[in-house]
């Protein structure tokens, strides 16, 4: 059988945390969780001509991802991750490779064979990606998934911006925090969290909404009415970077696959619950993940 083709556009970095450097940025976060959970991971994005740049490129390729990573004369992008009982904070500097990602055919001929693309706010900042990426998403299939997770950094957004966006989308991921956020940006103050996210759905004609809440929960929305909301099951964090974007690739891949919105969103909550227990954003992957949904149950 032929694997899904899950495409993610965006920034491709060095997460500076205090136990060294770790691969990571959101949209490549995704793809390496999608390529795990069955699907076949590509990323674009673009790196620095320098050694952190060198090293990127090495560390995704033996990641199991496709990429297609451009190199220029911008600096390859550091983030410093500071950690809060395990919760990260991102010092994220402006003026780097991926702020930098050219339009090119190699781009086009990747985007149009895609299945699905994910896509957040950040890598927009600048006008060159954001005209690169918003050409690029022009180029998708018809049936293809857009996944638009908004991943909000610091003043990296505006409401023009995610307006903008959720014109492409066929799936918005918000975490609560990010809710109250939209809520005074979009005028829907006083909701609740499902009517907030059934605004959106039938405002931007979305198929999903996804709702994440941390340590809490998460909801998962479908436009024929089906929905799945699922308790986040405690385990030894060691940290929590990456865990959002290992939920929403292994939740894409899932339902390119043929899984049930329901089989799908278990096998998403239990991912993102063994990426918190481990060192950065691609740890390996064990023979099986463990079910802690099953063992919360008990």
């Amino acid at each position: 059988m032929t694997k899904p083709i899950v495409v993610s556009l965006g920034e491709l970095l060095w997460d500076m945390l205090p136990t060294g450097k770790r691969a990571g940025g959101a949209p490549v976060n995704f793809a390496y969780h999608a390529a795990m959970n069955g699907a076949e991971g590509h990323a674009i994005s673009a790196v620095g001509e320098d050694p952190l740049g060198d090293e990127l490129v090495e560390a995704i390729k033996k990641s199991g991802v496709e990429s297609i990573v451009q190199r220029n004369a911008w600096p390859t992008s550091t983030v410093e991750v500071a950690l809060k009982n395990g919760i990260p904070e991102y010092t994220i500097i402006k003026g780097v490779a991926w702020d930098h990602i050219l339009y090119t055919r190699e781009l086009i001929n990747m985007v149009q064979k895609a299945d699905a693309i994910c896509y957040g706010t950040l890598a927009l900042r600048s006008q060159e990606s954001h005209d690169t990426i918003v050409e690029l998403l022009k180029h998708a299939k018809p049936t293809a998934m857009k996944f638009f997770d908004i991943n909000i950094r610091g003043d990296h957004y505006s409401k023009e911006l995610i307006e903008e966006l959720l014109g492409y989308a066929t799936v918005f991921k918000i975490n609560d925090a990010e809710l109250l956020l939209l809520r005074d940006m979009f005028d829907i103050r006083g909701t609740s969290d499902e009517a907030a996210c059934n605004w959106f759905m039938e405002k931007y004609n979305l198929n999903y909404v996804i709702l994440t809440g941390g340590s809490t929960f998460s909801t998962i929305i479908a436009k024929d009415g089906e929905s799945s909301t699922l308790d986040t099951p405690r385990v030894d964090v060691v940290d929590t970077v990456g865990a959002g974007d290992s939920f929403s690739g292994t939740f894409t891949a899932k339902i390119l696959t043929g899984s049930s919105l329901q089989e799908a969103h278990r096998a998403a909550v239990n991912t993102a619950a063994f990426v918190c227990t481990q060192n950065g954003a691609w740890p390996e992957y064990p023979e099986n993940i463990p079910d802690y949904l099953a063992e919360a149950e008990k």
